[in-house]
């Protein structure tokens, strides 16, 4: 991981590495993150740049890591997963961000996006499903109980 960061860094702050900080343009250039649509919200979660600048620590590059690994527990990934899709970092996933994770999911080309009515009925459904305190959001343990029962997540 160490070196992985490493490389990430101009030659010149390499040996520095661990108090130095990658730019999260080189985060994004990443062949993991690459083809990621939550890629922006990924480097947003896991930055603690108090600029927002959404750099990297080692330390932060680590947590993303072990967050991705296979042996990360569910509750650890779905914790994240709910951070990643709270678009306005607010601590529900609403209408908004809902919209938003929609959006991520389909792409943003004309062909691929959801009519107004096809969003609405997906919106609609998603909280039927997971709101279960029926407050019109859902909250941390509200996505974590349906996470529970999706064996693939």
């Amino acid at each position: 991981a160490y070196k992985r960061f490493s490389e990430l860094l101009p030659k010149e702050e390499r040996d520095n590495a661990c108090s130095a900080r990658v730019p999260k343009g080189r985060i994004l250039a990443l062949p993991e993150l690459r083809a990621n649509p939550f890629q922006h919200r990924i480097c947003h979660v896991f930055s603690t740049s108090e600029s927002g600048d959404g750099s990297l620590s080692f330390e932060d590059f680590l947590d993303m890591l072990s967050v991705f690994s296979d042996s990360a527990t569910s509750d650890i990934k779905s914790h994240y997963a709910f951070r990643i899709f709270d678009f306005d970092d607010d601590g529900t996933l609403d209408r908004k961000d809902l919209e938003q994770l929609v959006n991520c999911l389909t792409g943003h080309g004309e062909e691929s996006r959801l009519s107004p009515a096809e969003m609405e009925q997906l919106i609609q459904n998603i909280l039927e499903e997971a709101d279960i305190d029926k407050d019109g959001t859902i909250n941390l343990s509200e996505f974590q109980h349906v996470v529970s029962r999706s064996p693939d997540f």
